[in-house]
C-alpha cells in the first residue's frame, strides 16, 4: 500500500485563544494589512470590530458582504478589496462560508482572474496566495485545516469544491467559546457534517492510516456530544468536544476526500435550500448500508471500532441521531415531482460520487431519492 500524508496547518486549540490572532500574525511578520472575512452576525454584534481593535492595527479591513454558500461573484468582490487596499493577509472568522470565501479570495486576489475560471472547470488554481489565519465559529466544516473551498455559481446553478494546496491556512485557531452563540439547528447541521466527513473519509477510495485514525477518533464524539450541544448550548464540555471532533474530522477527510453523501448534498442544497450538513446527513445512513461490505470488511471494522455491533447498527444510530437533534430524515414535505427526482439523480453525478467504495448507479440513486421523497 502506497500513501502520503501532509498537514501544513498549525493548530491552536482551546478556550479564549481567539485573543491570540494578533500574536499569530506578528509571529508571521504580519503587523499590518490584514483583512477580516467575517459573517454578518459578527459584523452586526460588534465581534468583528473588537477583533480589529484587538489586533493593534494589524487588521484594517472587514469584508462581510457574502451569503451562505458564497457565490463566485462575492469571492471576486473580496479579491478586488484585497487588490485595492494592497492587503497582505486574511483572517477568516466564521463557519464554512467564511472559510470558503477567504481561501479563494486570498489566492485569486494575486491574479487578475475571476474565481469562476477555476470553479468546476478543471483549471488548476495558481499556488501563490496570501497567508490565512482561520478561526472557525462552528463545530462543523473542518475547513480550517483543509485545502478545499466550496463555492456556488448561482448564475449557472452550480455548487462545487475547488481544491488547491494554496487554500491551506497557515494557522487555525479553534476557540470553543466562539460556538456558544450558534443556534441549535445550525449546531445540529454542522455537527452532522462532522460525522459525514469522518465516515466518508474512512471509506473513501483514498483512505490511508493516519486519516483513518482521525476518523475513528472523531465519529464517536459526534454521537455522544452533538445531542448535548444542541440541547444545552452553553455546555462547555459538549462544545469543546464537538470542536475537537470537527477539527479532527477535517484531518480525516482533507486528503482522502468525501464521497457519496457529499456528492448528493450539492443538489439538495442548490435546488432545495437544505443546509449543507443536514443534506449530507440525509443520505449518510443510506450509503452506510450500501457500503457496509465494501473494502474487504473495512467499513464493518470501522463500525465496530466506534462502538457498534455492525454497520447496520451504526446506520440505525445515524438515523436516531438525526431525529434526536431535529434534522430531516426525508423529503416528503417538498412534494417532489418525478422530474425533480430525476434532477437530483442527474446532478448527484458529482466527482465525489466516484470516490465512493461501491459504484453508485443511477438506479441506486433513483431508489434512494424515491424512498426519501416518500419519507417524513
Amino acid at each position: 500500500m502506497l500513501w502520503d500524508y501532509q498537514q501544513p496547518v498549525a493548530i491552536r486549540f482551546g478556550n479564549g485563544r481567539v485573543r491570540e490572532i494578533k500574536d499569530v500574525a506578528a509571529e508571521m511578520g504580519l503587523t499590518e494589512g490584514g483583512l477580516l472575512v467575517s459573517e454578518h452576525l459578527f459584523a452586526k454584534n460588534g465581534t468583528a470590530e473588537r477583533i480589529v481593535k484587538d489586533s493593534d492595527g494589524a487588521i484594517s479591513e472587514i469584508f462581510s458582504d457574502f451569503s451562505p454558500n458564497p457565490d463566485v461573484t462575492e469571492v471576486d468582490k473580496a479579491a478586488a478589496l484585497i487588490r485595492e487596499k494592497h492587503l497582505k493577509f486574511v483572517v477568516a472568522m466564521g463557519g464554512g462560508s467564511a472559510m470558503d470565501l477567504a481561501k479563494s479570495a486570498a489566492s485569486i486576489a494575486l491574479t487578475n482572474d475571476s474565481i469562476a475560471e477555476y470553479h468546476g472547470t478543471g483549471k488548476a488554481m495558481p499556488q501563490e496566495h496570501l497567508p490565512i489565519i482561520a478561526v472557525p465559529t462552528t463545530a462543523g466544516t473542518g475547513s480550517e485545516v483543509t485545502c478545499v473551498s466550496v463555492l456556488t455559481n448561482r448564475a449557472l446553478g452550480k455548487k462545487a469544491p475547488i481544491v488547491s494546496d494554496g487554500f491551506f491556512p497557515s494557522v487555525a485557531i479553534i476557540d470553543p467559546e466562539l460556538t456558544y452563540s450558534v443556534p441549535p439547528h445550525v449546531t445540529a447541521s454542522t455537527g452532522m457534517d462532522v460525522l459525514s466527513q469522518a465516515i466518508e473519509g474512512y471509506w473513501s477510495k483514498g483512505h490511508q492510516p493516519i486519516c483513518d485514525a482521525c476518523a475513528i477518533h472523531a465519529a464517536p464524539l459526534v454521537f455522544k456530544y452533538l445531542p448535548i450541544a444542541v440541547a444545552e448550548p452553553n455546555n462547555a464540555e459538549a462544545r469543546q468536544k464537538m470542536c475537537e471532533a470537527s477539527v479532527i474530522a477535517g484531518l480525516a477527510f482533507t486528503l482522502p476526500k468525501t464521497t457519496s453523501s457529499h456528492a448528493c448534498s450539492f443538489p439538495l442544497t442548490n435546488l432545495h435550500g437544505i443546509p449543507h450538513g443536514e443534506a449530507c446527513g440525509l443520505t449518510l445512513d443510506w450509503f452506510a448500508r450500501i457500503n457496509k461490505d465494501a473494502q474487504h470488511g473495512r467499513v464493518q471494522e470501522f463500525a465496530r471500532a466506534i462502538g457498534f455491533e455492525d454497520v447496520d447498527a451504526m446506520a440505525d444510530a445515524i438515523h436516531e441521531l438525526k431525529v434526536k437533534v431535529g434534522l430531516r430524515t426525508g423529503l416528503k414535505d417538498l412534494n417532489l415531482s418525478a422530474e425533480q427526482i430525476a434532477d437530483l439523480v442527474r446532478i448527484s453525478r458529482h466527482p465525489n460520487l466516484y470516490n465512493n467504495p461501491v459504484e453508485i448507479t443511477d438506479e441506486m440513486l433513483q431508489d434512494m431519492y424515491e424512498h426519501l421523497a416518500a419519507t417524513d
